[in-house]
């Protein structure tokens, strides 16, 4: 039997990422529910804009990050390299997702480095 490969910086950003994920899922519902149950599009309001596209930019970029860490991490890519590329991705996704919350272009300059 073929063992499958345990993958500890991939699972360990992949819980992470799924974390973020729901809370950025919650953010969008909330705000829907606040503007009185909007179920499609954003009814104009700046604030669930700036929540759908937090949330979709990371729905966009973050399977991608884990596939390609992913098999980074099955092919034999140093450890100190794969949690490095892991750390500051997640930070980045943070402070993304900050951004479009708060609405500091400052904060999106150190999301996209």
């Amino acid at each position: 039997m073929t063992e499958i490969p345990v993958l500890p910086v991939t699972m360990t950003l992949t819980g992470s990422l799924l974390f973020l994920l729901v809370i950025l899922s919650v953010m969008v519902t909330a705000r829907r529910a606040v503007l009185g149950g909007i179920q499609f599009g954003d009814n104009g309001d700046d604030i669930l804009r700036g929540r759908i596209r937090a949330h979709g930019n990371f729905v966009e970029i973050a399977p991608m990050v884990i596939l390609g860490i992913g098999l980074m991490e099955y092919t034999g890519a140093s450890g100190t390299l794969l949690w490095s590329l892991a750390i500051v991705f997640f930070l980045g996704r943070l402070l993304h997702a900050a951004r479009m919350y708060i609405g500091n272009p400052f904060i999106g300059l150190f999301s996209i480095v």
